[in-house]
């Protein structure tokens, strides 16, 4: 046993502790969740990254400034273009995101965001940090949210993933022991697991669901998994008209695929990892992560996103004016009702099912043999009118 190998990682560990504890303590200081109704003006980010992004994120935002025409022209609500965050921008300022861009970000209350390339191994780009990451980290953006709905199948979840904690908190700073050995840790503190779980019963009780289900490991992982179940059981007592029951991950991936058990499940709450995995699995039934936005939300931002990557090969092969921007107005239905726009929020939603699962008058494909992505976004706007009449 190479005792000075275990005295590096004992100090290596202290020093991650240190770092962590520190955070409990200030994410414990922090203020209540920003109230929109009490701001003057709105400030919406539009932020389209890169590859398709540009693209699906500008064919969103034309269809938010439709749905919120109003509150533009009454100077409630304002949009702001803020680009920089293209790969290449990224790797020139040798940073996940550039300082200015971080600097402009952090003016709105909203952030509408294109996916970003993340460098991996084979790319010619240095290994710079997941922009997606970085942003998280940056504005405290705890919660990813990610519903699933499919109608016809009665499945209609909304997924609560805890976005800053658990085995991703400090993924980057493992320590190699010895050759034989390697160690990452997993993070859990009081503030986070409250948070999420509030954030997943507040969203239940608004939207008449009537069960959130907690999803842990907890038999196994009893730490940090077991203050999470823990946690958000004593949540759900304050929620006494919903029902809460829990889960072990594993079973949970099983049920899912269950065609008369998955018609019970509406909310779930779960920690980082395992909210990472099941979601992906959850957007297949809908038709695939293409289809899905996402919502990450802290108490002063918040940012909206479609769940898929930025797809180079479309740009390349010059087949961009066909990305589907359906992920990402899935994701602006969640930035209406997060800035209090129910009604616009359940408006679009309505659009977006007749237009994606119903009627299906026009469809993408991705290619010349389905329509562009402004024709679609055209689609959903006149849908949305014919909805109001």
């Amino acid at each position: 046993m190479d005792e000075t190998k275990i005295k590096s990682a004992v100090e290596h560990f202290e020093a991650l502790v240190r770092e962590q504890y520190e955070r409990a303590e200030r994410i414990k200081a922090e203020k209540d969740f920003i109230d929109y109704n009490k701001l003057d003006k709105i400030i919406i980010g539009v932020c389209g990254g890169d590859g398709i992004g540009p693209i699906i994120t500008k064919e969103s935002a034309r269809v938010l400034e439709y749905m919120l025409a109003d509150d533009v022209k009454a100077g409630k609500v304002e949009f702001r273009v803020i680009d920089g965050l293209t790969i290449e921008n990224r790797v020139a300022a040798n940073k996940a995101i550039p300082d200015d861009v971080l600097e402009e970000l952090k003016k709105c209350h909203v952030i509408l965001k294109g996916p970003t390339t993340t460098p991996q191994a084979g790319d010619p780009w240095p290994n710079i940090e997941s922009a997606n990451v970085a942003m998280r980290k940056a504005l405290d953006l705890f919660a990813n949210m990610r519903p699933v709905k499919v109608p016809d199948q009665g499945i209609d979840w909304t997924f609560f993933r805890e976005n800053t904690e658990g085995a991703y908190a400090v993924g980057s700073k493992g320590v190699h022991v010895s050759e034989d050995l390697a160690m990452d840790f997993v993070v859990a503190t009081s503030e986070g697991c409250e948070r999420i779980a509030r954030l997943a019963y507040d969203y239940a009780r608004r939207n008449g669901k009537n069960r959130v289900s907690i999803v842990t490991k907890a038999n196994v992982i009893k730490t940090t998994d077991g203050k999470f179940l823990n946690t958000a059981k004593k949540i759900g007592e304050e929620y006494p008209e919903i029902t809460t029951d829990e889960w072990y991950i594993d079973i949970l991936t099983a049920k899912l695929i269950d065609e008369k058990r998955r018609r019970d499940f509406r909310v779930f709450v779960l920690p980082n990892l395992y909210g990472d995995i099941i979601t992906d699995e959850a957007a297949e039934f809908q038709g695939g992560v293409g289809t899905a936005g996402s919502a990450n939300i802290g108490k002063r931002y918040a940012m909206f996103e479609a769940i898929h990557g930025s797809a180079p090969r479309m740009i390349r092969e010059g087949r961009g004016q066909y990305a589907d921007p359906c992920s990402m107005l899935r994701a602006s239905v969640m930035l209406l009702s997060h800035i209090g726009r129910q009604e616009k929020a359940d408006l679009l939603e309505r659009a977006l099912d007749i237009c994606m699962l119903e009627e299906k008058r026009l469809t993408i494909t991705g290619r010349d043999t389905g329509c562009t992505c402004s024709e679609f976004g055209d689609y959903v706007m006149e849908t949305v009118q014919k909805l109001s009449k």
